[in-house]
């Protein structure tokens, strides 16, 4: 072959758990090169996805808070919208900057970065398609390209004012009507931007509530302030058809007490992601994938070829930047022999509206499906001195425990800053602490962290705001 080029490493897919790989294994002083596509490294979340849409929220909870400060005793003006400067900052200041800074890391680390597509052409070589097409010899491969949105051949109308996650986060305009096909986190999250911008966003959800993996009483939380937002809510509803006509995207809609047809500017299809295995030529490397598409692994994150592993989205669910990143570094230590092994008790997941919701460890619903002895005890952040001085008493902080031991089970929160407040709680669980441990841990007054403690608290009687329920005799 021409131009054949070796390494030890060659790390396929550039995001958040790729490139950590390539990192970490040059740290070890492996040759390392990383095959990306994009010409910025960074993968989904840093380019078209977790970094650009949470630049964005911040925006919208800028705008929801000077409407909220009225009640304080303070007003301001309307707030005026310029998008092209909006646009501009999520790309250049936040996008831009993060993205030159991992290029940097790569090139002060000595892991290569080489643009193109990568396809196996056997089970240690691949050719690379691209700027400067070649060919690679590896003895260890790391797979980490990550997952695309859905796009049901339904949808796929070809007509761009249907938009998958990563057009709506170009923010092409500011329209007047905005459908979100599907009640998860990406398009509440979308949604709630484009609300806070001034879109009236109705939400078509075929399940009978919002964020179906999410706790209900957590749920309940940011729908209350979702109903408020939002122009419809409309649950156990299914869009059956898109059909784009002058006037707009005519929504066929079918469900209880649902209007048939509705006409939106814009429609956005939020109903998941699908891992990212197209043209990888994995036959010809030896490997298959599962009948949802996604690679086999073991703890050690190794395929069934044991020299290629694979991690994030391509590994399986959940599809989460910060899981991707955690397997890198157990995938490259299982290469470099040492015990390695994926086993963590809580990945924690949030939901960046506004409020947040994030949990960790064992939720109530998976506690009752799976039949696992659990007590729950909920604080309610009307209790929370530092909630009533925000004025956002309208969140709640949930812990499951063990009856008998009183181990940490799970930790859930509804409210703002949970995404910051949730990685105490992943701590406890990875620990085993127990509540007392939570508990006695002095936590600073006044926080909404305090909020955790207390319920921490209530496994042992009443805590200091709010007393424990009674137990009702059956």
């Amino acid at each position: 072959m021409a131009d054949v080029r070796e390494t030890q490493l060659l790390v396929i897919g550039g995001g958040p758990g790729g490139y950590p790989a390539a990192l970490h294994a040059a740290d070890h002083g492996m040759k390392v090169i990383l095959v990306d596509e994009d010409p910025k490294l960074g993968g989904v979340c840093l380019n078209r996805g977790c970094i650009p849409s949470k630049a964005l929220l911040h925006a919208a909870k800028i705008i929801r808070e000077a409407h909220h400060a009225a009640d304080m005793g303070i007003s301001f003006p309307e707030p005026k919208i310029d998008l092209d400067k909006m646009r501009a900052f999520v790309q250049q200041k936040v996008v831009g900057k993060l993205t030159s800074g991992i290029a940097q890391l790569c090139k002060g680390r000595n892991a290569e970065h080489v643009r193109g597509h990568a396809e196996f052409i056997d089970a240690n070589t691949v050719k690379v398609t691209g700027d400067t097409p070649t060919t690679i010899r590896f003895e260890k491969c790391v797979i980490a390209t990550g997952g695309v949105p859905a796009m049901p051949k339904t949808f796929a109308i070809g007509d761009p004012r249907v938009m998958d996650s990563t057009g709506a986060l170009l923010l092409p305009d500011i329209p007047k009507s905005l459908l979100v096909v599907g009640g998860g986190y990406i398009g509440l999250e979308i949604g709630s931007v484009y609300a806070a911008l001034g879109t009236k966003v109705s939400v078509v959800e075929f399940m009978d509530g919002l964020l179906p993996l999410a706790d209900r009483d957590l749920v309940a939380v940011l729908e209350r302030q979702l109903k408020k937002e939002f122009e419809n809510i409309y649950l156990n509803t299914k869009v059956a058809a898109l059909t784009a006509t002058p006037a707009g995207i005519v929504a066929t809609l079918e469900g209880k007490d649902v209007p048939g047809e509705i006409t939106f500017d814009r429609v956005l299809v939020s109903i998941g992601r699908r891992p990212n295995t197209t043209g990888l030529g994995l036959d010809k490397a030896g490997l298959k994938t599962d009948d949802r598409g996604f690679i086999p692994v073991d703890p050690q994150r190794r395929t069934a070829v044991p020299h290629i592993s694979a991690i994030g989205d391509v590994a399986g669910e959940p599809g989460l930047a910060h899981k991707a990143t955690a397997e890198a570094r157990v995938a490259v230590e299982a290469i470099l022999g040492e015990p390695a092994v994926w086993d963590p008790r809580a990945i924690p997941a949030v939901i960046f509206t506004d409020p947040e919701i994030a949990w960790a460890g064992l939720t109530e619903k998976e506690a009752k499906e799976r039949n696992v002895p659990h007590e729950v005890l909920k604080f309610p952040w009307a209790a929370s001195g530092r909630a009533v001085a925000l004025d956002i008493t309208n969140g709640l902080t949930k812990m499951l425990i063990d009856p008998e031991s009183k181990r940490v089970l799970g930790v859930g929160i509804a409210g703002s800053g949970a995404g910051e407040m949730i990685a105490e709680s992943v701590l406890a669980i990875e620990m085993g602490a127990v509540a007392r441990d939570v508990m006695e841990s002095i936590h600073p007054h006044p926080t909404l962290s305090e909020t955790v403690m207390e319920s921490a608290e209530l496994a042992y009687g009443g805590a200091t705001h709010v007393a424990k329920p009674k137990k009702v005799a059956k």
